[in-house]
């Protein structure tokens, strides 16, 4: 990029990003709100269940094709055809409580609570475009100097998100009940529909694999699961994190039996407040910092380092280890997810960033499923009575050093996947393609091969010209 049209595509993506990070926090708000609202309406943990299934069910199957999509239409109407789908889903929600059709307590056999799955899962599909149209167009307004940054700010949202949507969704509640909330969250895909309106994204220059790779939906969608595995680096970065995901997501449904076995459901509050805390921190650090230089290393090395703190949540039943650890476990994760990031943005090119980014993104979520449906078993059937009073390891060293007691054997759990986590990384460092893959292999912008006809500015505008 000439210094005038970095200027400018910084400009761009400082007012996308300001539209998306508020449209991510009211999406969080509707989703905590949604997800309390079921439960109290239905009672039922397998509804609740199916809410959740609902929402994560169509980003893996409508993923490929959204991917597909993104990258044959412009990213910008892409993003607001996104925003403006997933908005008018919540607005249906929000007009079917204020039509008091929604009163009733809700059971399996109601056709409502069917209609809104359904609507989730809309929502959901809309929502999968999202992710690849803003990342591809961060690419193109962003010099890869500044990808680190960038997507630490991108983060920013998700933090920030993570850590209020709780507490402001709770008191929303009680204060303008859920259709409130909907609204609010409704307005706030307005905003991000309007800051899209005030820009251009440039449309990506054609590259060779690009033109190669035109054909139907069907196989530009399958072509993003062709480019990674052809590329040994990328593949195995990717396997990297989607083995990651599988041992750090066991945290998620243990972590409040963890804590609610040995304390108070306050004492979950504040180490659920100091692990948002956490993570926001790292986004901060990581928009002013940009990252290491050699990216690579702060993905891995960092991945590390973050299981190490993953075991030590386990290794003793102490509520400030705990808080500590989390707190800088996830501190860690947006610098390794923003890393990594900036890797596929700068080596793949823009043109089909949208089909690889899809793809990838649903294959390093694949294992988190796995992940949910494992955590209680493995807990209650395998670790829970190692550690019991007389249980196997209870007179052991294991027991001497972890304790003995009901949550002490989800805190070996937790040790033996922290441990596991740190050996992933190291692994993938073992791995000459992974280690390498910033050196052996071309930045996108060196592998264009021609600029499309008539392409727009990266400037902000007062009408835009479509």
């Amino acid at each position: 990029m000439a210094p005038q049209s970095v200027t400018a595509g910084m400009r761009t993506f400082f007012v996308i990003w300001s539209g998306q990070l508020v449209s991510t926090i009211g999406s969080g708000l509707t989703g905590f709100a949604l997800g309390v609202w079921i439960y109290q309406k239905t009672g039922s943990t397998a509804l609740f269940a199916i809410g959740l299934l609902s929402h994560a069910v169509p980003n893996l199957l409508v993923a490929p094709f959204a991917g597909a999509l993104v990258d044959r239409w412009d990213r910008r109407k892409a993003m607001m055809f996104s925003d403006t789908g997933a908005g008018l889903c919540t607005l249906a929600i929000a007009a079917l409580l204020v039509s008091g059709r929604l009163d009733a307590p809700l059971q399996l056999d109601e056709p409502w609570i069917w209609l809104i799955y359904l609507l989730i899962a809309l929502s959901a599909s809309f929502s999968t475009f999202q992710w690849p149209a803003y990342s591809a167009a961060t690419s193109l307004l962003v010099p890869k100097e500044q990808l680190g940054r960038a997507g630490g700010m991108v983060q920013i949202g998700e933090a920030a998100s993570q850590l209020l949507a709780p507490a402001v969704a709770g008191v929303l509640l009680v204060t303008i009940g859920l259709q409130g909330v909907l609204l609010v969250d409704f307005v706030t895909f307005l905003f991000a529909i309007f800051t899209l309106l005030l820009v251009r994204v440039p449309s990506p220059p054609v590259s060779a694999a690009g033109q190669a790779q035109r054909g139907s939906l069907l196989q530009e969608a399958a072509f993003g699961w062709k480019y990674i595995t052809a590329r040994a680096g990328l593949f195995g970065l990717l396997m990297v994190f989607a083995f990651s995901n599988l041992l750090s997501n066991f945290l998620s449904p243990l972590i409040t039996p963890l804590v609610l076995e040995m304390s108070t459901a306050k004492a979950l509050g504040y180490l659920m407040s100091a692990v948002g805390v956490g993570m926001l921190a790292g986004t901060l650090v990581m928009s002013a910092w940009g990252g290491p230089k050699r990216r690579i290393h702060g993905v891995l090395g960092f991945l590390m380092i973050s299981g190490a703190f993953m075991a030590l949540i386990g290794l003793r039943p102490s509520l400030v280890l705990m808080g500590i650890a989390g707190f800088c476990a996830m501190f860690f994760s947006p610098i390794i997810n923003a890393s990594s990031q900036a890797i596929w943005q700068s080596k793949v090119e823009f043109d089909i960033q949208g089909r690889v980014f899809a793809i990838r993104r649903m294959i390093a979520w694949s294992t988190v499923p796995i992940a949910y449906l494992l955590a209680g078993p493995l807990a209650d059937k395998v670790f829970k009575p190692l550690l019991v009073e007389g249980g196997p390891l209870a007179d052991t060293i294991v027991g001497q050093v972890i304790g003995v007691g009901p949550s002490r054997g989800i805190g070996l759990m937790f040790v033996i996947l922290g441990l596991l986590n740190m050996l992933v990384p190291l692994i993938g460092y073992l791995n000459p393609r992974v280690r390498n893959v910033e050196d052996e292999l071309p930045d996108a912008a060196a592998q264009v091969t021609a600029e499309p006809a008539g392409e727009p500015s990266a400037e902000m505008v007062a009408v835009p010209v479509d």
